[in-house]
């Protein structure tokens, strides 16, 4: 069996193995966990649904410090939508305008995110990848914008400001792998660490976070969101998303 990581206290080994995504808190860092190891954390629209809502009642919580997006299994951070999920038209938009909730909540969330990249990092996986503040890279990480596969129109609204257009361009247009190393030599990985130690590490740098002042965080957070108009090009992106799914091909729905 793949190593994986602890899923902190649950009640029972039912929920561990049910839920698709956990939740647990220590000292103003809250870690949430995608759950599907058996499906690479492919999100289908229950896990997408919970996910969703998780973040929006963190996003309220004016104790929380860090947010910090993992996996109980080091395989895969996630592998990017279910696709395989068998989905009428009306449940197939259901699912893209979660998806596009849910890179709203991200985009806007109030203190830092910082995502374990571990594994399959794909798609949808990519995405949220991007949309976080830091990321801390596993030795195992496959990272990559596989939507032009599928025509999805995803991708430049979180990528271009974090490494240039041209480098974007490259990992957009052709959904080519990046491994660790070139992931951090483009300066999109804060930390690196082997892939069992990438959530510990990440608990590091959250803890170094955690350690400044949680209104001036808070603040300066909000100054970045500003200066980069990551409102608008979020908001953008998730209208084409959203006409691509009603007007044109849209992501498969099993």
């Amino acid at each position: 069996m793949d190593s994986g990581y602890g899923c902190g206290e649950l009640t029972s080994v039912e929920n561990i193995i049910t839920a698709p995504v956990l939740r647990d808190r220590s000292d103003g860092v809250e870690i949430v966990r995608l759950n599907r190891p058996d499906k690479r954390n492919a999100l289908d629209s229950a896990a997408l649904e919970l996910l969703v809502t998780m973040l929006a009642e963190l996003a309220t919580d004016p104790e929380l410090r860090v947010l910090v997006l993992s996996t109980t299994n080091v395989r895969a951070f996630c592998a990017g939508a279910d696709v395989g999920e068998v989905l009428d038209r009306d449940a197939g938009l259901a699912r893209m305008s979660a998806f596009t909730r849910l890179y709203e909540l991200i985009e806007q969330f109030p203190v830092p995110t910082i995502a374990v990249c571990v594994g399959n990092c794909v798609g949808a996986g990519a995405e949220i990848v991007a949309g976080c503040d830091l990321r801390v890279g596993g030795a195992n990480l496959a990272l990559s914008w596989a939507g032009a596969r599928l025509g999805v129109p995803v991708g430049p609204a979180r990528l271009v400001p974090l490494i240039g257009l041209a480098r974007a361009k490259d990992l957009v247009l052709t959904g080519r792998v990046l491994g660790m190393a070139e992931a951090e030599s483009y300066g999109l990985l804060q930390r690196i660490a082997p892939a069992a130690a990438a959530e510990a590490t990440a608990l590091e740098l959250a803890s170094t976070l955690v350690a400044q002042s949680p209104a001036g965080i808070r603040a300066v957070k909000q100054m970045f969101r500003d200066l980069e108009s990551t409102a608008n090009r979020v908001a953008y992106e998730n209208e084409r998303l959203m006409d691509f799914q009603r007007d044109g091909s849209g992501l498969p729905t099993g």
